[in-house]
């Protein structure tokens, strides 16, 4: 499919612009388990007074693993209950309203709104109003309002009640499926498409007019890392790299107060629920305690060593438990200022929150969920043997040398239960094939992955992984066809266009039954029709249905009409490969455990969902065309030349006639046992036993670039000689003095033996028969 400027951009129209990217994302295991660091958490009921009648029994996570859990509490532990997918980065704060609406914000710029009690994990709305990572949320337990912030100096308050309405009103226009205007659901409608609707006038966009927008807090100079909220939502704090605790009326987005003192960031912030109290935890390693209508610090608490990230608050707001980048999680009383060491987790702290008087739950760097016995539950022994002191106003490191001299010692040194995560992947390395991905976990386990199957070939278990790099180095050179990541915790691939179609392979390499010899397969195309495997086959049943219910003859093709489209000369090719199954063995994903599909359509932002749950009825508006061009039409887009110029000449020395007076050209892919047939066929030294069999032209000078014939490479077809033995000679191929294997392809030959940026030289030459 062919862009084509639209009316009045013409100036633009030759322009080249970046097409939209897909990503898909592996994970060695089911959903069950984050497998990266918990940044959020939050159990309704306790959290948010008047929540969800069900909250006490749930609690929620959010991850850098791009996903949101709900996890179902019990004697027996908590269990997995559905995972929230949508988000396409961190998962940076989470908050539940008072009607059971679960709210979510990330480093993808996003807000999303989803059921927090339902059992299908469906995104109802996504607000992208911000323009950068999106760090924190702070609601109103007794209303529908939350607010947001993020690293885009921005502060906005939502009233979700009233941002609902319009997307209510285009559900209802648009009939049993939820979708209006091309967007399905659990895709937002963005402001921009709304803006655009409005401007034309017609029936939805006046039904749209009304389109919500928040409220802005305007007066932030630097990046919010922190918020906080009283219960009535007539009060919000915020705080972050400006170092000061701002207050607004979350009413009207109108400055309150600036409160000064924190020396660093302001990481964390918690109000008491009548608003008139103040906690703030910063990277100066010191809590503040504040009194808003005095308007100053009443109180500093040095209890940290290191980076106050978390803190939590008894409903009282009598105790105050705070953790961060020392490991430890301390209880503080605020009036006594006696602080307690309560435990010491093994990675930095990121998120607290209680459970009732008892329980306190702690979330680290690392995926696992911890649950602590809270400071009630300790018994007078155990306050004994812990270490208490009081938190003054200097910096711990100087209250600890006022102390005894001896490391602090926690009041519990084990969790009582533990939610386990997976460890995340903290490095990898792009094996030469381009199909194979070694890994190395948190935990040290080092991993070999075949990408283009999303599985783990062989786990390896606490080795070297500079041993086993090197131990699986090939010299085989493939072109880069992907990039990836692992910020995630997982696999994260990237699939660009044109490049993602610039590597091929032959299919008998692939095992393909009944493949021709001379059969390329590009691994691009194939590991895209793996992908979508699922989605083409909906794709089908969905047009058949339509198809048959418009006129009683299914439709033979599987792709829809485009009238916008001329039909390519490759369309003829679509089928060619019948015989082939639709998804090749050696490109099957797993179903057990699916591919995460991350990408954005022509309208709205991106998206992200597990590959086993496309419906069948995205497109264009929701997948890049090039995607759908690929696996519903075998239309590659232009790439660059994938050929490779070489020279071939006998050795010095031999008495070998020269075959081809100029340079000759074949796919990089071509291995050397093909040249050697070709230079069989042309060598005459003995008379052949058919001497009717007629002889390929030899390519020399600008015929070096002649089209390749049928599926095979102009003259480096199988020889078409048959030797009368022990006549046929022994061919070897030499380059730079070294003889090349027989399975080595030419772009391997250029990368690591001739290493030149002149065109390749080829020499042959003829040994005796062993």
């Amino acid at each position: 499919m062919h862009r084509v400027g639209s009316a009045g951009n013409n100036a633009n129209a030759s322009r080249p612009r970046k097409e939209r990217r897909l990503t898909y994302v592996l994970r060695d295991s089911n959903d069950s388990k984050h497998c990266s660091g918990v940044n959020c958490l939050i159990l309704p009921g306790v959290d948010a007074p008047g929540g969800g009648g069900d909250g006490g029994h749930y609690l929620f996570s959010g991850s850098r693993d791009g996903t949101l859990k709900r996890w179902e509490l019990g004697n027996e532990g908590a269990v997995c209950g559905v995972t929230f997918e949508s988000h396409v980065d961190w998962v940076n704060d989470v908050v539940v309203t008072s009607n059971d609406t679960l709210v979510s914000c990330s480093s993808d710029t996003t807000l999303k709104t989803w059921r927090a009690y339902a059992n299908d994990g469906e995104c109802t709305r996504t607000f992208r109003q911000h323009s950068d990572y999106v760090t924190s949320l702070a609601s109103a337990h007794q209303s529908n309002i939350v607010a947001s912030g993020g690293l885009g100096c921005e502060v906005f308050i939502w009233d979700l009640e009233a941002a609902m309405v319009p997307l209510a009103r285009a559900s209802s226009e648009a009939g049993s499926e939820g979708r209006y205007d091309g967007f399905p659901s659990g895709l937002s409608v963005p402001a921009e498409r709304l803006s655009t609707a409005n401007s034309t006038g017609n029936a939805s966009g006046a039904m749209l007019a009304n389109s919500y927008a928040p409220i802005s807090a305007k007066g932030h100079k630097e990046s919010v890392y922190a918020l906080a909220m009283n219960d009535s939502g007539t009060l919000l704090v915020s705080g972050g790299t400006e170092k000061a605790v701002r207050v607004w009326d979350p009413r009207s987005g109108a400055k309150q107060m600036k409160l000064k003192g924190h020396t660093d960031n302001v990481r964390a912030l918690l109000l008491d629920p009548t608003g008139r109290l103040c906690l703030s935890g910063s990277s100066d390693s010191i809590i503040r305690l504040w009194d808003l209508g005095q308007q100053r610090c009443v109180h500093s608490y040095a209890v940290h060593t290191d980076s106050v990230w978390t803190l939590a608050s008894t409903p009282s707001f009598s105790h105050v438990y705070s953790g961060g980048k020392d490991l430890s999680v301390y209880v503080t009383d605020l009036a006594t200022r006696e602080s307690t060491l309560l435990c010491t987790e093994q990675q930095p702290v990121l998120r607290l929150t209680l459970q009732g008087d008892e329980w306190l739950w702690v979330t680290t760097t690392d995926s696992a969920l911890n649950k602590w016995p809270s400071q009630e539950r300790a018994s007078l022994k155990a306050f004994q043997r812990a270490s208490t002191f009081v938190a003054g106003s200097l910096p711990f490191t100087r209250a600890r040398a006022c102390m005894d001299g001896s490391a602090p010692v926690a009041l519990y040194t084990h969790p009582t239960s533990t939610i386990p995560g997976t460890a995340g992947i903290v490095r990898h390395s792009i094996l030469n094939d381009r199909r194979h991905v070694l890994t190395k976990d948190a935990t040290g386990n080092v991993k070999l992955w075949e990408i283009t199957r999303g599985t783990v070939i062989t786990d390896f278990g606490k080795v070297s992984f500079e041993d086993k790099e090197k131990e699986l180095f090939e010299m085989v050179s493939v072109p880069a066809w992907f990039t990836m990541d692992t910020r995630l915790g997982s696999i994260s691939v990237h699939l660009d266009t044109p490049q993602c179609f610039s590597a091929e392979m032959y299919a008998a390499d692939l095992h393909v039954p009944g493949a021709s010899e001379e059969l390329k397969l590009n691994i691009g195309q194939e590991t895209l029709r793996g992908l979508m495997a699922s989605w083409m086959t909906r794709r089908r049943q969905r047009s058949s249905i339509t198809s048959t219910a418009a006129n009683g003859d299914a439709e033979s093709g599987i792709g829809e009409h485009h009238p916008d489209r001329r039909p390519s000369s490759d369309d003829s090719h679509d089928d060619s490969n019948s015989h082939q199954p639709l998804v090749l063995p050696a490109f099957e994903f797993s179903t057990s455990s699916p591919p995460s599909i991350i990408t954005e359509g022509s309208q709205g932002g991106p998206w992200r969902k597990k590959a086993s749950e496309l419906d069948g009825s995205e497109d264009e508006k929701d997948l890049p065309w090039w995607v759908m061009d690929c696996v519903l039409h075998n239309r590659l887009p232009p790439r660059e030349n994938a050929k490779c110029s070489f020279f071939l000449q006998p050795c010095e020395g031999t008495s070998l006639q020269i075959l081809t007076q100029g340079k000759l050209s074949a796919p990089r892919i071509l291995r050397m046992h093909k040249v050697v047939n070709y230079v069989l066929e042309k060598l005459v030294i003995d008379k052949p036993l058919e001497d009717s069999v007629s002889e390929t032209t030899s390519t020399t000078g600008r015929q070096g670039s002649q089209q390749a014939v049928g599926n095979g490479y102009g003259p480096f077809r199988p020889g078409s000689r048959v030797w009368q033995q022990p006549v046929k000679p022994v061919v070897e191929i030499v380059c730079n003095d070294q003889v090349l294997p027989l399975e080595m392809s030419l772009a391997t030959v250029r990368a690591y033996i001739w290493k030149k940026p002149e065109d390749l030289c080829l020499q042959y030459r003829t040994v005796p028969n062993r």
